[in-house]
């Protein structure tokens, strides 16, 4: 770690975004507007598609889709978004490997990780209780933290409560990640660099991580009408939550 702090070898980049948003009538996706006109309007200028849980429940737990964290139509909500990467990195890794250096290898790949991620846990909080401020008086140490006390969630495309990866694309048109941070997305839709971490930011304050779980080709098929994506492509990209066998 000295001497990537002495020859400044890594470096974090990041961008965010803020946005009027609500959900849409039928309360499955997100609009989200450049404006509180464009909203007035109803022009949105992206739609995050989501997926709702929808394997049978033994309790009467509802069905959850992180749709259900955003407003409806007449009501004023947001949808926060970030993107953040370790710089740098790759050089390393490529230095110590002609050096036959595994050791710093890793060591530099490990702490690309933990500065990435912790870099993401900062830049959550200062969306919490500054660019947003919805969260102004928190009041958390590193115990409350680690055990996501703070009100509000941060999932990404991927996660389990949204497994769609494509929705990456949609952020990132969004916020602009490549053209105002130089962070980009592989055609199996990874971040480059390697040592990244994006994010939905939703406040509400019953919003909570879950598992969208195994869904049907009912739901699939809505999916992909909603996405306006051919539905085996669709399939494709969700085939490891499909209960059932593609065509």
């Amino acid at each position: 770690m000295k001497e990537i702090i002495a020859n400044k070898s890594m470096n974090l980049k990041g961008v965010v975004g803020l946005f009027a948003a609500n959900r849409t009538d039928e309360g499955e996706d997100v609009m989200v507007f450049d404006s509180e006109e464009d909203r007035a309007a109803c022009k949105p200028r992206h739609t995050f598609c989501m997926l709702r849980q929808q394997a049978e429940k033994e309790s009467d737990d509802p069905y959850l889709s992180q749709a259900d964290f955003i407003a409806p139509s007449g009501y004023k909500d947001h949808l926060g978004m970030f993107a953040v990467s370790c710089f740098g990195c790759d050089a390393l890794v490529e230095k110590y490997e002609s050096e036959q250096d595994d050791y710093n290898k890793i060591m530099s790949q490990a702490l690309a990780d933990r500065f990435v991620e912790a870099f993401a846990e900062y830049l959550h909080r200062v969306i919490r209780t500054d660019m947003w401020g919805y969260a102004k008086d928190e009041s958390l140490d590193n115990e409350d933290l680690l055990k996501i006390k703070y009100v509000g969630i941060r999932p990404a495309p991927g996660y389990p409560s949204q497994p769609d990866h494509t929705e990456k694309s949609t952020m990132w048109s969004a916020i602009q990640a490549k053209e105002l941070a130089g962070i980009e997305l592989s055609e199996s839709l990874s971040m480059m660099p390697a040592a990244s971490v994006s994010a939905l930011v939703f406040a509400h304050p019953q919003s909570q991580y879950f598992a969208v779980g195994q869904i049907g080709k009912d739901q699939v098929e809505s999916y992909a009408s909603r996405k306006k994506m051919d539905l085996p492509i669709c399939e494709r990209w969700l085939s490891p939550i499909l209960n059932y066998e593609r065509d």
